[in-house]
């Protein structure tokens, strides 16, 4: 008898912020054709990272879910919630009910309180699913990627793998892949133009396909 396995779902988490998340997030929900989630956004400049994913991604609009809280000060949730007078109620954050591929991104990094009480990671301990990590390529990465891990295995939270934005070093991967045990899925190179066609190129250049089939596999 043959058990069908579930669908693909994960959490984005980076390392630090400003570290690319939301273009990272774009990328893999076009290339999987995922439905994508950012449970909490902290901060409203031109777009949310909701519009900013659809508007990179072009994938069908019904797969990017609203948000269950916008707040308007870019800070971390916990205060900007008390500052819009809106307090997070953890029950708007559990899982949307879809059968299918979802990449949810989270609103900064694993200990960013999402409350006085409770923290990001915490969520996703609740969630139980796995993370890929989104860590960048320069300087600081080692600590900082090196540090969540430990924070996620502490917890007993999967990791399917880590992210690395920026520009190529030459040193960090190995280092994070020796140190940690946790594969490098993909470096992924600066880029100055966001396009459909161009994350195309790239899903392919980076083998991404065969990665993730990889991924599927083992879950």
């Amino acid at each position: 008898m043959s058990t069908q396995k579930r669908p693909l779902q994960f959490v984005l988490c980076g390392t630090d912020t400003n570290i690319g998340k939301t273009l990272i997030s774009s990328f893999l929900v076009r290339g999987l054709d995922s439905y994508y989630w950012k449970p909490i956004q902290s901060g409203i400049e031109k777009e949310t990272d909701s519009e900013t994913v659809f508007r990179i991604s072009q994938v069908n609009k019904n797969k990017i879910l609203k948000e269950a809280y916008i707040f308007k000060e870019p800070v971390s949730p916990h205060w900007a919630s008390e500052i819009d007078f809106n307090p997070i109620n953890l029950n708007k954050l559990r899982l949307p009910n879809i059968d299918s591929k979802l990449v949810i991104e989270t609103a900064g990094g694993l200990m960013v309180p999402l409350t006085r009480n409770f923290l990001q990671i915490d969520q996703i301990k609740i969630w139980n699913l796995p993370v890929i990590l989104v860590c960048r390529s320069s300087l600081g990465t080692l600590n900082h990627t090196l540090l969540s891990i430990e924070a996620l295995n502490k917890r007993k939270i999967p990791i399917l793998g880590i992210l690395i934005n920026g520009e190529k070093h030459l040193d960090n991967p190995r280092t994070l892949k020796e140190f940690s045990g946790v594969p490098i899925i993909a470096e992924f190179p600066m880029l100055k133009h966001f396009e459909e066609k161009q994350l195309d190129i790239l899903w392919e250049d980076l083998n991404m396909k065969e990665k993730f089939n990889s991924i599927l596999n083992e879950q």
